[in-house]
């Protein structure tokens, strides 16, 4: 039977009277209504089309249709619980694990980037036996309460911070407290978190756990300095605690030169825990928990069984398996390379036009530009970056100045191009026009050029966050 298909104001109005009005809208004054996608491309219920820079969940690109085919194919197999002796859990597992450094051998599925973080959260207090956890400035890594707990992203606009949570500086060093001039600002933004574990000693407290992102994205972009994360485990390992890597935005080869993000950091550091999800099913549920089999075994050891409904499903995992097939047969950690290199080169070549851009950061295709008033006081630029958002492409960190690019794996140079030439279209017009050109039209700065997908189109660029 065909699903009866709606005008975009009565979606609109069944949205407001069903859906909780804190699950917002882009654009919420004019939503966009997205009716199909391709690749990097979404298209509304006109046909329009818009460029997707941001979608990180859809990783090797919108409707794969190895992606389709492979859930298609398992859906019409078999599709149960992990109670039940199964292939695909096991041969992915054993894919993810030929990725990861050897230590990290154990496997627990699950189906999003907050439950997985919940679980690493229980596995490192578990093994442990502390309570106490330490994370970044402005960091957030989920929805659940557990996890509200522990991302001051959230907790500072709620309940505030809970005594067992401890704060360490956001090692940024374009706006942090050490700052690009540092000679190594690596160490130095590692040794206030190895202060704050000797404040936390002083309480009569012990550390479970530094909960961290491998790259800070609401953060605004974050690249850490080299040579962080092995500091900052070595202090922690000598406190008895782990180090948990969210790998949920940026895992599965998204910085192109290595596979995980956490690999930026060099041979000689490795996390005790990893959390993925968002591009592991590329749109399907599916997230993950690694860890060591010691961390794993005193999990198992408090004699209560873990069990997750969907976590690892046939299903699930069939999709996962065919999402590791396209990253390596369509090289998509090669274009994040070449893309991502060519897109950070277009940014910084805007920034020699555009004193309002006055940082360009950022590796593969996880790429930041941050918009100042003043390139010397660094002052966030946060009013024309919400300009841009409204027309161009999303915005992140603690001032909402950060443009953000986080785009599905397939983005091509031409794409890389056409988000440049809009956001300089966008900073070229004075501020004091800006706000009556927005509320006109998004398609202002608008392109148009060939496509794979049918002849020529006005393209929009579109952010999903």
């Amino acid at each position: 039977m065909e699903v009866e298909k709606l005008r975009k104001e009565e979606t609109l109005a069944m949205r407001k009277r069903l859906i909780g009005q804190s699950c917002r809208l882009f654009y919420s004054s004019d939503p966009v209504k997205i009716v199909r996608a391709r690749g990097q491309y979404l298209f509304d219920e006109n046909g329009m089309q818009y460029l997707d820079c941001i979608s990180n969940v859809h990783h090797v690109g919108h409707c794969h249709p190895s992606i389709t085919k492979a859930a298609a194919a398992q859906m019409d197999l078999l599709n149960t619980n992990t109670r039940f002796l199964h292939d695909n859990i096991v041969m992915y597992a054993d894919r993810l694990a030929a990725t990861l450094p050897d230590k990290l051998c154990v496997f627990y599925f699950v189906n999003s980037g907050s439950e997985a973080n919940d679980l690493a959260l229980r596995l490192a207090q578990q093994y442990t036996q502390h309570e106490d956890v330490i994370v970044l400035d402005h960091a957030y890594h989920g929805h659940l309460m557990s996890l509200i707990d522990i991302s001051p992203y959230k907790f500072r606009k709620l309940a505030g911070q809970k005594e067992w949570v401890h704060v360490a500086p956001l090692p940024d060093i374009y706006r942090g407290i050490y700052k690009e001039n540092n000679p190594d600002p690596g160490k130095a933004y590692a040794d206030t978190v190895k202060d704050l574990i000797e404040e936390v000693h002083r309480k009569g407290r012990k550390i479970s756990a530094f909960f961290a992102e491998s790259l800070p994205s609401v953060g605004g972009q974050i690249i850490l300095p080299q040579g962080y994360s092995a500091k900052v485990a070595e202090y922690v390992h000598a406190a008895g605690g782990v180090f948990v890597a969210d790998e949920v935005q940026t895992g599965f080869g998204r910085v192109g030169s290595h596979f995980w993000a956490f690999q930026l950091q060099g041979e000689d550091f490795c996390p005790d825990i990893v959390t993925m999800g968002k591009p592991m099913g590329n749109g399907h549920p599916l997230a993950c928990v690694a860890t060591t089999a010691e961390i794993a075994g005193a999990f198992t050891a408090n004699g209560v069984e873990y069990f997750n409904t969907f976590g690892g499903n046939p299903v699930s995992c069939a999709i996962g398996l065919a999402v590791l097939d396209v990253i390596e047969k369509e090289d998509l950690r090669g274009n994040a390379v070449r893309v991502g290199a060519h897109l950070k080169g277009l940014s910084t070549e805007l920034q020699s036009r555009h004193d309002i851009i006055g940082d360009v950061r950022g590796v593969g295709l996880f790429v930041g530009i941050e918009l100042v008033t003043n390139r010397e006081e660094r002052t966030p630029a946060t009013k024309t970056a919400a300009y841009v958002y409204r027309i161009c492409v999303s915005t992140d960190g603690p001032w909402d100045n950060i443009l953000k690019f986080k785009p599905p794996m397939c983005f091509r140079m031409k794409d890389a191009e056409h988000v440049v030439q809009s956001i300089d279209h966008i900073l070229t017009v004075p501020l004091d026009q800006t706000s009556s050109f927005i509320s006109f039209d998004r398609t202002c700065c608008s392109f148009s050029f060939k496509n794979d997908l049918g002849g020529d189109c006005c393209l929009q660029t579109l952010i999903l966050k």
